[in-house]
């Protein structure tokens, strides 16, 4: 186990920058090139980070899933950034209210895998202002929808990036990680 962990942060992105719903435009591009990269993204972690929104829908849809990866992730302690959950029923979930920079910094420090962070962008965003995000982990799809949430809307300001691993799957999706500098 490394002394310190990171938050990596993995979203599927389209061509135009939008995050949003990627359950209505990603699955065309689905492969087992992509497959293997979500997977081995999960198989570095020994935490799932989740917004509220990220994990409703997950815990709808995953706890449902057979297979290797849904037994990772289902398996996975959780925790879900959230002032509106009284509780989280999906196993190894935790809800953390209050404070999250300073509870996600201790979880940081402490020895462990790394703590993903899948969707949830306004948490995405939140912790990449707060300095949090290690590694930025995009799926970057052939595709412009013209309209839906980005994850770097007009006016955020600027946040520069070091590409660490970049490959490109025969769908044509994009494999990028970066670091935040």
């Amino acid at each position: 186990m490394r002394a310190k962990r990171k938050i990596v942060s993995g979203l599927f992105v389209s061509l135009d920058g939008v995050v949003e719903a990627p359950e209505t435009w990603h699955f065309p591009y689905l492969n087992e090139e992509m497959n293997a990269a979500v997977g081995a993204m999960h198989e570095e972690a020994d935490t799932l980070l989740l917004g509220r929104v990220t994990y409703e829908t997950f815990a709808a849809v995953w706890p449902h899933q057979t297979g290797a990866l849904a037994d990772r992730i289902n398996g996975l302690p959780k925790m879900v950034v959230s002032a509106t959950l009284d509780g989280a029923a999906w196993a190894n979930s935790t809800v953390l209210d209050g404070d999250v920079v300073t509870a996600l910094t201790e979880a940081k420090n402490r020895p462990g895998g790394n703590i993903n962070l899948s969707g949830s962008i306004t948490l995405t965003r939140a912790l990449l202002k707060a300095g949090l995000i290690d590694e930025l982990r995009l799926l970057v799809h052939p595709v412009v929808l013209g309209t839906g949430l980005r994850l770097f809307p007009e006016g955020a300001g600027r946040v520069p990036l070091k590409l660490l691993r970049s490959a490109t799957f025969a769908t044509g999706v994009m494999d990028l990680t970066y670091r935040p500098l």
